[in-house]
């Protein structure tokens, strides 16, 4: 699948690189990183990353802005993103060909070429894996594109901490560590939290409720945010603070927006992206996410965690 991926690549003048909404590091990562191998590896072609500008993740690149009209005879590429409803900027579609490369469950199988790796910690490691297999053959690595497929690595690993971390994940990272960008800075832009956020994640602290099976929750509605100055995506950021509870074995996030409660899940052990998939969510075994509508809704979640925790 790599080989067929790669003579696509090397077939299309132009080509546009996708990435899921509501964007982490990984998303930025692997579809930032892969745009900037492209662009050095092949200067004639046009080299695009898409999508919706999030200025959180301004510190890792800015999407390119491009007319309908770029799509015809295009190669689309689509980075971390198990399911369509999830990709960002519907013309993903407007292309001739379409590949998705991606580290989740194949539960939607889109594209013309799939290449899954649910044994990847993350998109960005399977984009290197990429330059890795096709360095003799014309691809090129550069500083740039390393600091971003190394920040994609460092937060879909948790900082190398999560279970999907691998020998190969560490081999690729002291790879990468050996090109020229500053890790300090990184790190600090990635993990520094303002003081409303941190203040916020005291609020998590002091009012999540766990029951004696380790199954926890806790909920962040509308005046919340408003009091603490902090908007939804950011909030999502904090999802990983009840980690460090002693007994803990998974957990609900749920984030009130304008029109939806986002609900972020989080384990260490108990499979929790089939509760996700119950409400047309998913994601991996211990991380998912997914959307309910109302408060009520929460009641049955919770229960669902519950349950996961105590058959465990």
């Amino acid at each position: 699948m790599k080989e067929q991926i790669f003579e696509a690549i090397k077939r299309y003048q132009k080509i546009i690189i996708h990435r899921h909404v509501r964007p982490d590091p990984d998303a930025y990562g692997s579809q930032g990183g892969l745009a900037e191998i492209l662009a050095a590896s092949f200067p004639e072609k046009e080299v695009y990353a898409v999508g919706r500008h999030d200025p959180s993740l301004d510190y890792l690149r800015k999407p390119d802005v491009i007319d309908d009209d770029v799509y015809e005879g295009a190669l689309v590429i689509v980075c971390d993103t198990a399911n369509q409803e999830r990709v960002c900027d519907a013309r993903y579609k407007d292309g001739e060909m379409l590949i998705k490369i991606d580290h989740h469950p194949n539960e939607d199988p889109y594209g013309d070429l799939l290449w899954i790796d649910t044994e990847a910690s993350s998109a960005s490691e399977m984009i290197y894996e990429l330059y890795d297999t096709f360095q003799e053959q014309g691809l090129k690595m550069t500083d740039e594109a390393a600091r971003l497929i190394y920040a994609g690595i460092v937060g879909d690993t948790g900082r190398f901490l999560y279970p999907s971390t691998t020998a190969k994940t560490f081999q690729y990272a002291k790879e990468l560590i050996q090109y020229s960008f500053d890790r300090s800075l990184l790190y600090d832009q990635m993990y520094e939290l303002s003081a409303n956020m941190i203040k916020l994640q005291g609020y998590v602290l002091e009012h999540f409720e766990m029951d004696h099976d380790g199954a926890a929750f806790v909920s962040i509605d509308k005046e919340t945010l408003k009091k603490y100055n902090v908007q939804p995506t950011e909030a999502s950021l904090l999802v990983s603070t009840l980690g460090i509870v002693k007994g803990i074995k998974a957990w609900a996030f749920f984030i009130e927006e304008e029109d939806q409660i986002r609900l972020r899940l989080r384990s260490k052990g108990p499979v929790i992206n089939t509760i996700a998939m119950k409400y047309d969510g998913g994601g991996h075994p211990l991380a998912a996410g997914a959307s309910v509508y109302t408060w009520e809704e929460t009641k049955q979640v919770i229960k669902d965690v519950k349950a996961v925790c105590r058959q465990s």
